[in-house]
């Protein structure tokens, strides 16, 4: 038994596929079915229901492939831990980022990432939530942002900043005359929300059942700027993180945005999630100070017109 036919294992289980699998392990598809069979004889049982359409791993098959992508995993980390002994801001880092948060917080940390770690090669997964989990536990990312509340002892979470929550409304809706508005205010109102998988959707039927409102269920949005479109187009109304109605965040027209008055104001809870046996622990606190390090102005709602259409001087 070796560290490659494990990595085989792993690939047949993620894919399912015994074609997908080589491919992704940069084998032929007979060596790859080769060594799964001689890694049956080895270990005594069957690790594969071979199909003629499908593959299915076995009950023993699928104990076997977890405790291989352990062992691949702390096999990742010893070489780490050797290669970060030698240069400690150097080498790559795989970072888990989710969809509504990426491309609006990365612009602003990027360029301080790079002149504090010019030697860093930072390899980004832009992925749900769930699966940036997933891949945090199993070795395949080094760390992930993700919102809070995270449950798992085996994890580190490093909190970042907390950022608010702005009422989004077409510009013929009757909030629109507001800059602001108080939670119990949106009892009676309907939002739209994204898809299920989500944790921008998990977030804001938080804030829903807080305050009282319901989803508008008949809309669900693939993405948080298709949920920006429907409200641009007046389908409803929605509620939108803070940082994607930043600059360099393009305006949208008709769209107007309110802040929160009062307390409790909606807001996520974002932090900095890896392993406790990471050998990267050092290093992953100076980026955590990267991320914390952003400007206040950038998280505080306040100007909240950006989506207005400016006036001509």
């Amino acid at each position: 038994m070796n560290l490659r036919d494990l990595k085989y294992l792993v690939a047949l289980a993620e894919h399912r596929h015994f074609g997908r699998a080589a491919s992704a392990c940069f084998v032929s598809q007979p060596t790859l079915s080769t060594q799964i069979r001689k890694l049956e004889e080895e270990l005594g049982v069957s690790l594969v229901e071979r199909a003629p359409r499908k593959v299915m791993l076995t009950p023993a098959g699928r104990e076997a492939a977890a405790r291989a992508r352990g062992i691949i995993a702390e096999v990742e980390q010893m070489k780490e831990a050797a290669r970060r002994s030698r240069a400690p801001e150097a080498g790559t880092v795989r970072l888990g980022i989710f969809p509504t948060l990426g491309p609006y917080l990365l612009p602003h940390v990027i360029s301080r990432i790079r002149a504090r770690f010019p030697q860093l090669e930072l390899l980004l997964v832009e992925e749900k939530s769930d699966v940036l989990l997933a891949q945090l536990r199993n070795g395949q990312l080094d760390a992930t942002v993700l919102a809070l509340p995270l449950h798992d002892d085996q994890l580190h979470t490093e909190f970042l900043f907390e950022e608010p929550f702005v009422l989004a409304v077409p510009e013929g809706h009757p909030l629109a005359q507001r800059s602001s508005v108080h939670l119990n205010e949106l009892a009676d109102q309907r939002l739209l929300l994204l898809q299920d998988g989500h944790c921008l959707r998990d977030q804001a039927l938080d804030v829903c059942h807080l305050a009282g409102a319901l989803e508008k269920s008949e809309f669900q949005a693939t993405s948080l700027e298709t949920l920006r479109q429907m409200v641009a187009a007046n389908v409803g109304i929605t509620l939108l993180p803070l940082l994607a109605v930043k600059p360099p965040v393009a305006r949208s027209e008709n769209i107007h945005l309110l802040g929160f008055d009062g307390a409790p104001r909606p807001s996520r809870r974002i932090a900095l999630v890896w392993r406790r046996s990471s050998a990267m622990n050092g290093f992953l606190e100076q980026l955590a100070r990267l991320f914390q390090s952003l400007p206040d102005t950038l998280l505080q709602p306040a100007p909240l017109r950006p989506e207005e259409p400016s006036t001509p001087t």
